[in-house]
């Protein structure tokens, strides 16, 4: 798994082999989901409240960099870190 970022038990990914809409992988212990990118709303999976309010709150300050990522993931070029939610 490309993790790209970690912060309060959550890690954030992005997979190379991954289809369009571009998303993010987030798991927090047992709870995964997939969040689009763009529209950061949950495309399948289910999470906390208080996870799900941690991720979006990191993915809006980090949008541009997901985009990035997702496009180097296209390329099949190394994935960048992204600074966690302090």
């Amino acid at each position: 798994m490309p993790e790209i970022s970690r912060f309060f038990g959550i890690v954030i990914a992005i997979f190379y082999d991954d289809h369009n809409p571009p998303h993010f992988h987030a798991r927090y212990g047992e709870e995964k989901a997939i969040i689009d990118i763009n529209t950061l709303t949950i495309r399948t999976g289910t999470l906390s409240g208080r996870a799900l309010g941690l991720i979006l709150e990191w993915a809006a300050l980090h949008k541009t960099e997901l985009l990035k990522n997702w496009e180097l993931s296209r390329k099949q070029e190394p994935l960048l870190s992204i600074e966690p939610l302090k």
